[in-house]
């Protein structure tokens, strides 16, 4: 049987609760997972790459299956590249889904062979988004209730956890 590898790409600017929800109930489906940093020239992140990528490596350290790697390009060169067949996509909302769709359509249309897979979160992550954490962040308001330890220890060193 192929090996079942997919690619979970995003800007994770900072990564999320959410992020690690879709992450962590899609394990399960296959046997290698890629969490892709997509490097994207239109949009200016607040946090660096190798940050992003330091903190997305710490939650996942100890789940041999996940690999974390930085992208540049079209994602499905990178799926190409790394030999993943599926692309996993989160969706809150109907808007996210139509969004998604356009562009698991065009990727569908310009590289055979490999398939979006959404999973929906579940619904007290439906308002995380890291646009809303980075903007709540840089106005000094307190954002770990949404993010991953390792991020909190970072954003918050004198957090008690």
């Amino acid at each position: 049987m192929e090996e079942r590898i997919c690619l979970f790409p995003g800007t994770f600017d900072p990564v999320t609760l959410g992020h690690t929800d879709i992450i962590n109930r899609s394990l399960p489906l296959f046997d290698k997972f890629y969490i892709g940093l997509g490097r994207n020239s239109s949009k200016t992140t607040l946090f660096s790459e190798e940050q992003r990528l330091a903190w997305i490596k710490e939650v996942y350290k100890d789940v041999p299956k996940v690999e974390v790697l930085a992208y540049d390009g079209l994602t499905v060169e990178c799926c190409r590249r790394i030999g993943a067949r599926y692309i996993l996509r989160g969706i809150r909302y109907v808007n996210d889904f139509e969004y998604e769709k356009a562009i698991a359509d065009m990727n569908r249309s310009i590289s055979d062979g490999i398939e979006t897979i959404y999973l929906t979160c579940l619904p007290i992550f439906t308002s995380v988004a890291s646009t809303l954490i980075r903007d709540v962040y840089r106005n000094g308001g307190n954002v770990s209730l949404f993010l991953p330890v390792p991020v909190v220890k970072t954003l918050y060193p004198k957090q008690e956890l």
